[in-house]
This record gives structure tokens, C-alpha cells and sequence, in this order.
């Protein structure tokens, strides 16, 4: 799908760091961007909290509106039931993100925005190209690849300059093996 000129956006993140380099590009391409935390996935509720105080600052930053969704892990641990033992980059990946899509979706509904895209695609530790087939199934996705044009090394870069937790592992406790 191609970017239109100040169109407004949702943009899915999952934590601070991603999501930096990520609104940068956006708000450089005219966007209207406002950022949605949604991470049921996190292993406890102190990490989703810490994550989303760091998101909130970027929020600032960036001068961003942010919508919050509800920590929802034992029902994110039903979505996934049967794939905890998958590796990592397998399909319990593949199923939350599918998770977080949909939720995305519905949120862009419920708050009148026309199009979402997530700052998943610029970890290179995510494969893009399943990210877009979860978002495909949505006619408001937007299958943007934040990876490209060094953008995680940006979103690195951002993230030591406006000193952002940066975490070592995805979020769930099977990412933690």
C-alpha cells in the first residue's frame, strides 16, 4: 500500500526503542501518527509497566498521541497455548502477532483512524514478511518496513540519545530461553 501525504496512522508498538526510529520516519513523511501499546505478551506486568513508561516518554518526545491497551497475559498465554515449546521466529511468533494485529485493528476502528502499521518490522529479529501477512488480513494495514534505510540502527541510535530502555528479549517468557 502506498503512504498518502498527512493521512493519519496507528502505529502498533512494542516497546520504546522500536518504536523510535519508526515515528521519526512517519512524522518526516507527514504523517499524523498516533502510537498504540498493546503487549499482553510481556512476561509480567512490571515489564509491560516499564516498557510502557519508556513508550509514554517517546510518546513526549515525539509529541504523539499514545493509546493504552489492557495487560491481558493469561489470555495471550490461551492464543498461544500448544506452541511454548516453539523456537523463536516460529509460529507462537507468528500467532502474537496475529494477536497484536488484530487488536491494533480493532483499536484503529474504535478510534477513527483509517490506517495502522506495527514497529515490529524493524527489529531485525522479526521476520517482516510474516509480520505482513498477519497485517494483510486487514484492509487498513499498512505493510510498512521499518527496517529498511538503516532504521534499526536509528531506532538504536534514538534510543541511547533519549537514554531508552532497551530490553533483551522480546517479551514473553519463552523469548527468555
Amino acid at each position: 500500500m502506498l503512504i498518502t501525504r498527512n493521512k493519519k496512522i496507528l502505529l502498533h508498538v512494542c516497546c520504546a526503542p522500536c518504536a523510535t526510529a519508526c515515528v521519526e520516519r512517519l512524522l518526516a513523511d507527514e504523517r499524523d501518527v498516533s502510537l498504540y501499546y498493546s503487549n499482553s505478551n510481556m512476561n509480567s506486568k512490571e515489564e509491560f509497566e516499564k516498557r510502557l513508561s519508556y513508550v509514554e516518554k517517546v510518546a513526549g518526545i515525539f509529541d504523539v498521541d499514545l493509546e493504552i491497551d489492557t495487560y491481558q497475559h493469561d489470555e495471550w498465554l490461551e492464543h498461544v497455548r500448544g506452541l511454548e515449546n516453539e523456537a523463536e521466529k516460529g509460529l507462537r511468533c507468528t500467532k502474537c502477532f496475529g494477536w497484536s494485529l488484530e487488536r491494533t485493528a480493532l483499536k484503529a476502528v474504535e478510534v477513527g483512524i483509517e490506517s495502522f502499521a506495527t514497529s515490529l518490522t524493524v527489529s531485525p529479529h522479526k521476520n517482516s514478511g510474516v509480520i505482513f501477512e498477519a497485517g494483510n488480513q486487514y484492509d487498513s494495514f499498512e505493510a510498512l518496513d521499518f527496517k529498511k534505510q538503516n532504521g534499526f540502527l536509528r531506532s538504536r541510535e534514538l534510543s541511547e540519545k533519549f537514554d531508552l530502555y532497551r530490553q533483551s528479549f522480546c517479551g514473553c517468557e519463552f523469548s527468555m530461553r
